[in-house]
């Protein structure tokens, strides 16, 4: 449990960052950033799975395509509902379009919750159900604002949940199911980085972008890693909510590129925030109570000890 809380903290603040780093990627475009960001992250993904164990589990999947054929159809569905984030998280703030990818975020976690409790019958404590309520909130308050919902939200809120949910189904819950998903659109992305564009050329022209394409890489399998770890060993309903850290994080770099929160804007925010903290607080509180058993049971057992002496 406290192992896939460290990796959701971790992919959510990774997120942050790389939401921020795409401005150190231009003059490429969206697609180009896409391609590299494929091409980079493979290899350093590879690198995080030899140092956590996981290598295993591609050969795993490999002789399951050879015994099934009709798996690698699952395979590559699950290649489009990944990737097609992906490009979709780097698209918007490099088109100002960042709040509604955001949003979509914001939106996602109700989305795994309602999945968790429906399919999965799990269940959710005072805090959690406080931290749905204000959640719903924000989200209903956004909705009823702009009285519709931009396709990046809809697609960002909706794609995710049934890629973690068929991953689960199809048993490929791991970071190997997410290497062949990479692997599975290198095609494109060979495609869209030496075939369909100039960015070889830029990078002549713009030798940073060679470090920047690097620091890509490294962060995107840093990120996307632990986000898949933290699915396999959280609950449904627990990952679904600290997913809300991520979203937060992105509101506030889209914010710092330049986008503006309207006066409007703040009743959607604010009360998600708030969300957020509440899960905090929780998580605070339940670390306290476990040192506390601990403790106790430390105290106990050297009692037990001076007694036997």
């Amino acid at each position: 449990m406290y192992k896939g809380l460290a990796l959701s903290v971790l992919a959510s603040v990774t997120f942050g960052v790389l939401y921020f780093y795409t401005q150190f990627l231009k003059p490429l475009d969206s697609e180009q950033t896409f391609a590299w960001r494929m091409l980079a992250t493979l290899p350093f993904l590879t690198l995080f799975m030899w140092w956590s164990g996981d290598l295993q589990h591609i050969s795993q999947i490999f002789k399951r395509i050879v015994q099934q054929p009709v798996f690698l159809i699952w395979l590559i569905f699950s290649s489009l509902l990944c990737t097609t984030q992906l490009w979709l998280f780097l698209w918007g703030p490099m088109n100002g379009r960042g709040l509604q990818v955001s949003l979509g975020y914001f939106l996602l976690p109700l989305v795994m919750v309602l999945i968790g409790c429906v399919l999965y019958k799990e269940k959710l404590s005072k805090w959690q159900l406080a931290a749905v309520m204000l959640a719903m909130l924000g989200v209903g308050h956004e909705i009823w604002r702009i009285g519709s919902i931009a396709w990046e939200t809809v697609y960002v809120a909706l794609a995710y949940p049934l890629y973690f949910f068929l991953r689960r189904a199809f048993k490929t819950d791991h970071l190997g199911g997410f290497w062949w998903d990479l692997c599975l659109i290198l095609p494109v992305a060979f495609y869209l980085g030496f075939m369909h564009s100039d960015s070889l050329s830029l990078m002549a022209h713009f030798p940073h972008l060679i470090m920047a394409v690097i620091g890509l890489g490294f962060l995107s399998a840093l990120g996307l890693g632990s986000y898949m770890l933290a699915s396999r060993y959280l609950p449904f309903v627990i990952f679904g909510l600290l997913s809300y850290l991520e979203p937060m994080l992105l509101a506030c770099a889209s914010i710092v590129l330049g986008e503006r929160v309207e006066a409007g804007e703040w009743l959607t925010y604010i009360p998600i925030w708030i969300a957020v903290l509440l899960l905090v607080i929780e998580g605070t509180l339940h670390i306290f109570r476990q040192k506390r058993k601990q403790q106790a049971l430390n105290q106990n057992l050297e009692n037990y000890q001076d007694r036997l002496k």
